[in-house]
């Protein structure tokens, strides 16, 4: 007589995920492979996210890979290897995309406000401080500026409201006048012709008058030509509506003469 092999035909009735293993004569025992638990005859996957979220952080995804397998993702918003997620602050890198004049505050997962600081205006992702400050940002006016500091002019730098009329940094440069007139002392009256005080004129607004007057006291005509407008019928606004918290620059392609 010879021992009869339980396990020889089908597995000895176990689970294809189980081992079937000889015990005596006639007899087996079922036991599940790793990775599936159950009775042997029936095994089951484990899933090991089920369980504590599989190990993963708390603000990570478990995701089931295979038997008791997993992996753990850090979700949107956090950093990590999936065991540790740490939140990330998205105001911590390029100032969350707002202005460098405005202040980046996290608000939610994935969302934050821009705020411009104190004597700034704009959205938050556009701050303007005073026109003075301006003029220097802007290569377009930067030359008038650097014209205003030499001189110590710095009447847009008060609270306003101011109109000035730029003539663009090229004209500056390019102008033999200006020699003359920085050589002849006038210069400070030749800037000061291209301000306007107590008013912050929009390009729309300039279009309904005809005059205004400088802070160098003379009055500047305003005109409007081939779909433009025009100051003392030769200076043509090229840019306007440059918005700052004390007042308005608008670029012109001449400089204006008292």
């Amino acid at each position: 007589c010879s021992a009869i092999d339980a396990c020889k035909t089908s597995n000895g009735g176990c689970s294809a995920k189980a081992e079937c293993r000889r015990t005596t004569p006639g007899n087996r025992a079922c036991v599940c492979n790793a990775g599936y638990t159950g009775d042997g005859i029936v095994c089951i996957e484990i899933n090991p996210c089920l369980e504590n979220n599989g190990g993963c952080d708390r603000n990570a995804e478990c995701t089931q890979t295979g038997p008791n397998q997993a992996v753990c993702n850090c979700l949107k918003g956090y950093s990590g290897d999936g065991k540790r997620c740490a939140y990330i602050s998205l105001c911590s890198q390029n100032n969350g995309g707002c202005s460098e004049f405005a202040i980046c505050n996290d608000t939610e997962l994935t969302e934050r406000t821009c705020t411009c600081k104190p004597n700034y205006i704009g959205d938050g992702f556009k701050c303007r401080g005073n026109i003075f400050q301006e003029l220097l940002r802007d290569s377009n006016t930067s030359r008038f500026y650097f014209h205003l500091e030499a001189l110590s002019i710095r009447d847009v730098a008060g609270p306003g409201p101011f109109t000035l009329f730029v003539p663009r940094t090229d004209v500056l440069n390019s102008d033999p006048r200006v020699k003359y007139w920085i050589a002849k002392g006038v210069m400070p009256q030749v800037l000061r012709y291209h301000m306007v005080g107590c008013a912050s004129l929009l390009y729309n607004d300039l279009t309904a008058i005809t005059n205004v007057t400088s802070l160098q006291g003379d009055p500047i005509h305003i005109g409007y030509s081939q779909n433009s407008l025009v100051l003392n019928n030769q200076a043509e606004i090229i840019l306007s509506d440059a918005v700052g918290r004390n007042g308005v620059i608008h670029v012109i392609n001449q400089i204006l003469v008292p």
